[in-house]
């Protein structure tokens, strides 16, 4: 077993691979030592990011309706949740959306469908969405996410232009039939290779929070850096109502903080992204978690809204972070100009006042 955090972070550095019970303990570390478990992991972080944050945007190409029965998805077929539900963007709408988040600087645009799979004519859908975005703009990644794939399908993909596929196994092998029964973690696994084999950048990562032991948590983590996934977003279950996990409330900031630094333990050199429920689960501790993640989606997902883009933004920059990309214009030190700062709100409740004080 290691001696400290620091200690640990040195063997990783210099080749170690992280051991299950070193995921477990990092997992199950006191209180007391939260920071110093967050100081490690940025060392690692900054090793190979240094201070950059690279800014993803979602698309919800199409909504809701799906088929499957995933127990966390709000979209699931019959799901009694309330969201928007909707076919096929055009090229044009999809493009329109896109360029919100490129104007907020996000350097890869993750395209996303509901369903089981696509058709190959949904991929030639898909193909021509790909192809006037980056005919507006030829510099930004496409990341698409439309389910498990079938023979030849990332091949065309990729053609068209996309640079990564997602898939996410969002759980241990022994956990995922207690989350979804209409398809295995083996045809999840199946599709990353897929988008592997075909040139794709796998991108396939967790959703916490589901009731998963801490084993079954740390054996998720390992599975991940067996697959070669370049990118892992870690999403914090939102617990839907009208969603069989609905009420199911098992995180705190403290040990969100704690699942992300074990992720970059264990794949220190790879995108980590803290993805969908970031607010309500790291909640105050969200710019602490920039010390060990290096990416963030930008603005909401893909049923719930996230927090306002302007405030992801401002906390990269508060946080002496750059935004991939923009590394050349950003300057961490710089005040706000005048027109930009809040401006102090005079106080008129309390003491003095007939109105109740903010207490």
């Amino acid at each position: 077993m290691f001696k400290n955090y620091a200690a640990l972070a040195d063997d990783v550095l210099a080749g170690h691979a992280l051991t299950r019970d070193e995921a477990l303990a990092l997992l199950n570390s006191p209180e007391e030592e939260l920071l110093d478990l967050v100081a490690a992991a940025s060392r690692l972080r900054r090793h190979h990011f240094g201070t950059s944050v690279k800014v993803n945007y979602l698309v919800n190409l199409k909504s809701g309706l799906c088929p499957e029965d995933c127990g966390y998805c709000s979209q699931r077929l019959n799901a009694g949740t309330g969201i928007l539900r909707y076919s096929w963007l055009s090229p044009e709408q999809a493009v329109e959306q896109a360029e919100h988040g490129i104007r907020g600087g996000a350097s890869r645009v993750c395209l996303v469908a509901s369903g089981r799979g696509p058709s190959n004519r949904e991929v030639g859908k898909v193909a021509g969405i790909v192809e006037a975005l980056k005919t507006e703009h030829p510099g930004v990644e496409v990341c698409a996410c439309l389910g498990l794939l079938k023979d030849g399908q990332a091949e065309a993909l990729g053609a068209a232009g996309v640079d990564a596929y997602n898939h996410n196994l969002n759980t241990a092998e022994a956990n995922y039939e207690d989350i979804c029964t209409t398809h295995t973690f083996q045809d999840r696994v199946d599709t990353v290779h897929r988008a592997q084999e075909a040139g794709l950048s796998p991108c396939s990562g967790l959703i916490v929070g589901m009731t998963e032991t801490d084993e079954e948590l740390v054996d998720a983590v390992l599975a991940l850096r067996d697959l070669g996934s370049d990118s892992i977003p870690v999403n914090f279950l939102i617990p839907f109502d009208g969603t069989p996990l609905e009420g199911t409330w098992e995180l705190t900031p403290q040990r969100s903080l704690r699942i992300l630094a074990v992720v970059r333990f264990a794949c220190p050199g790879q995108e980590l992204r803290m993805a969908g429920g970031r607010e309500m689960h790291l909640r105050s501790l969200q710019p602490l978690a920039l010390h060990v993640v290096n990416s963030l989606f930008l603005g909401d997902y893909l049923t719930s809204e996230g927090q306002a883009a302007a405030a992801d933004l401002e906390m990269i920059r508060d946080g002496g972070f750059t935004v991939l990309g923009q590394e050349a214009t950003d300057d961490g030190d710089a005040a706000p100009a005048a027109a930009d700062a809040e401006q102090p709100a005079l106080r008129r409740r309390g003491a003095g006042t007939e109105l109740a004080p903010n207490a």
